[in-house]
């Protein structure tokens, strides 16, 4: 059993008891990181990490999962930045507003295409609470499960670990670092758009990720959409 493992246990209790849960964490993530990072900068990730998913959680049930996987892949972030943890893979970070749309299918349609041979994050400049129920049918649709997933706020680690930033509508708000391919996608944002239109951006947004596989020198899976186009 992994240290996770357990942590996911506590989670099913563990926001009722912040101070002791984020304790635990941190001990958890440091014996994880061991060698990589010291016990205070793994507490200071997971504080931060708790802190800000907390602004905007509505469903505290659901905190205490989300904070293990927020902090455990800043933590792997910061990692491979500061080449602790080498990757194999291109690393690919998306960026949107509130990461409950169009960031968020970019990955997991990126994900559904390239397999293991990508790695793909998202995340938001102004993160909403939940995923847009619209973006979770139509990819539902295609046959892309986005259930766990949570809108993330923009974090300097993740933008450092990323070997391309595409981003989709946030602005000024994505740090700039030398040595990574910066893209801007121009794609309708799907908060105001009926089903139908975010059919059509969840399209789009294969012809994207498709041509940016192809860029990278990896030629895209074929891919068939499931249900109403």
């Amino acid at each position: 059993m992994t240290d996770l493992d357990t942590a996911g246990r506590r989670a099913l209790t563990g926001p009722r008891h912040p101070e002791r849960y984020l304790r635990d964490l941190s001990t958890e993530l440091t014996a994880r990181f061991d060698g990589v990072f010291n016990a205070e900068t793994v507490e200071r990730y997971v504080l931060e990490s708790y802190t800000a998913l907390l602004r905007t959680a509505t469903v505290k049930a659901h905190l205490a999962n989300r904070v293990i996987r927020f902090a455990t892949d800043r933590l792997t972030a910061l990692a491979q930045a500061k080449g602790a943890i080498t990757h194999d893979v291109p690393e690919v970070l998306f960026v949107c507003e509130q990461n409950a749309g169009r960031s968020q299918m970019a990955a997991a349609l990126m994900h559904r295409i390239a397999g293991d041979r990508v790695h793909v994050r998202s995340a938001g400049s102004a993160p909403a609470a939940d995923l847009n129920p619209a973006v979770v049918l139509a990819l539902e649709e295609a046959g892309v499960d986005v259930a766990h997933e949570f809108p993330k706020p923009l974090t300097d680690d993740v933008v450092q670990a990323a070997d391309v930033v595409v981003t989709m509508g946030c602005g000024d708000a994505c740090p700039v670092y030398p040595g990574k391919r910066y893209l801007d996608w121009r794609l309708d944002d799907p908060e105001q758009l009926s089903l139908d239109e975010v059919r059509r951006v969840r399209d789009e947004i294969v012809v994207h990720v498709e041509r940016l596989l192809e860029r990278l020198e990896l030629a895209p899976a074929s891919m068939e959409m499931e249900g109403p186009r």
